[in-house]
């Protein structure tokens, strides 16, 4: 049985998407192509010969990369069996079932893969796996707007080492820039699934407050074999490491004695960081460079809408906490939402200035818009529903427009102000950012403090592509500094 598994985007990440479920197929005797379309064609022999076609879809971009692809899959091979899973595969279920897709797998997707691939080569043609299509109903372009995917208990899998072989190289993917140096960058799961539902988070419809843990020898052994094609830093691309503490712990610990010189970083809420202030030395001691933490906002209000779980203050707190301790915190944002203003975006612009975080802030993340996707918990809300939403079927997402022309137009105005500097410094793209910004408020621009250009800043470490989640970039700019 010859099984042909894709990947169309992620994030510039070797793809772990592809690895893991490769493991579970080739244990199972399958012969195997893995095709990453971020870095290569797609053969048409590949295509052409493959009896199982699964593509994985893990988030907004990467689905609305798919079309072609999917397209030209089943016209060159109308007999495969194709499957899509991944986070974003259930949220649009119908629209790749009117594709030609035949099985939608959502999370903890091996198992089910490796069982249709086992029918597949047994010629077992009505297996019925994934989501039921009424009972697991989200809501599409006709349908009003109502939240997440109806609960289900997802399978606590006994993962298996990933199996990279048939990928590009790590020298081919995204590297940790510190200064002039690029350091080879690896990738890997120590956890998927989250224990929290804020209300724009695309895990939440599908995990709805399900955390899985993968086992600690698995993740170490998927490090080790990065490490020995190459990687000298690692990034763990958990929705959340403390989820877990006590298993995230015991992961880095374990990874820095076997390999002291590797460096690596995680994603972790505000929440988390304040209740589990007394592990972040912990953190520093054992190699990571820096936490990613969704911000999204400074607005309260905003905060509350969203469900986050946290407060402006709290933010604050946990600048300072990650200083102390060491780490340099990455905030990412939702910049763009209807609840903001002109002058709350220039008050966002001004807490990243006054808290010296413009160097450690990708200019993207000043233009990321919010995205409302099938299942999102924000269709449940009244202040969403009053936006007036409609399905787009093209980018599979409710649009909205902002109640002042203003806040669209200098949001498309600061896109292209980003995505015409890709090379450009930080701080200066920031400073264009700004004074753009401020003059279409009519706020005067504080003035930035003579101290702020005296001292000598350390070199922030950062990913070549920036993380971002819960927006509504363009394919177009997937490679935004």
């Amino acid at each position: 049985m010859r099984a042909l598994l894709v990947s169309t985007y992620e994030l510039g990440r070797q793809p772990f998407g592809l690895a893991s479920p490769a493991a579970w197929l080739r244990r199972d005797g399958a012969e195997v192509r893995l095709v990453d379309i971020a870095k290569e064609p797609l053969p048409d022999d590949a295509v052409r010969q493959a009896d199982l076609i699964a593509i994985h879809l893990p988030m907004h971009t990467a689905t609305r990369l798919a079309v072609p692809i999917i397209q030209k899959m089943r016209s060159v091979n109308a007999t495969a069996r194709l499957c899509a899973y991944g986070l974003y595969a259930p949220l649009n279920a119908d629209w790749l079932r009117s594709l030609g897709v035949d099985d939608v797998l959502g999370g903890e997707f091996e198992g089910e893969l490796a069982a249709i691939a086992r029918a597949v080569a047994l010629g077992v043609v009505d297996l019925a796996v994934g989501p039921p299509d009424e009972s697991r109903r989200v809501a599409g372009p006709k349908d009003p707007p109502y939240g997440p995917l109806p609960g289900t208990s997802l399978p606590r899998l006994q993962f298996l080492v990933p199996d990279r072989t048939g990928l590009p190289p790590l020298t081919s993917y995204a590297t940790l820039q510190i200064g002039s140096e690029r350091v080879i960058t690896g990738y890997t799961e120590a956890s998927r699934g989250c224990r929290h539902l804020c209300r724009h988070c695309p895990v939440v419809p599908v995990y709805q407050g399900q955390f899985r843990v993968v086992q600690p020898e698995v993740v170490l052994a998927d490090v080790a074999a990065q490490i020995a094609a190459g990687a000298r830093h690692i990034t763990f691309g958990d929705p959340d490491f403390f989820n877990g503490p006590t298993h995230a712990v015991r992961v880095v610990e374990a990874l820095h004695e076997a390999h002291p010189t590797i460096t690596y970083d995680v994603t972790i809420k505000v929440e988390h960081l304040l209740k589990h202030r007394d592990l972040l030395g912990r953190l520093r001691e054992t190699g990571c460079l820096f936490v990613t933490s969704a911000v999204e906002s400074m607005d309260d209000r905003t905060l509350a809408l969203l469900d986050k779980g946290h407060s402006r203050q709290d933010v604050l707190d946990a600048v300072a906490l990650c200083r102390r301790a060491g780490l340099t915190l990455v905030p990412t944002f939702v910049a763009f939402h209807p609840w903001m203003t002109l002058d709350s975006y220039c008050d966002l612009l001004q807490v990243i200035d006054e808290q010296d975080l413009v160097d450690h802030v990708a200019p993207i993340q000043l233009a990321i818009r919010l995205l409302i996707p099938n299942g999102s918990r924000l269709l449940e809300t009244d202040e969403t529903r009053r936006l007036a939403l409609s399905f787009d079927p093209a980018t599979l997402a409710y649009r909205w427009a902002h109640p002042d022309p203003r806040v669209d137009v200098l949001h498309a105005d600061v896109s292209a102000l980003v995505g015409a500097r890709l090379t450009s410094d930080r701080r200066e793209v920031f400073e264009d950012i700004s004074a753009l910004s401020h003059a279409r408020a009519g706020l005067v621009r504080p003035p930035t403090s003579p101290l702020d250009r005296a001292i000598p800043r350390p070199q922030v470490p950062y990913l070549s592509e920036p993380w971002y989640c819960c927006a509504e970039p363009n394919p177009e700019q997937l490679h935004l500094r």
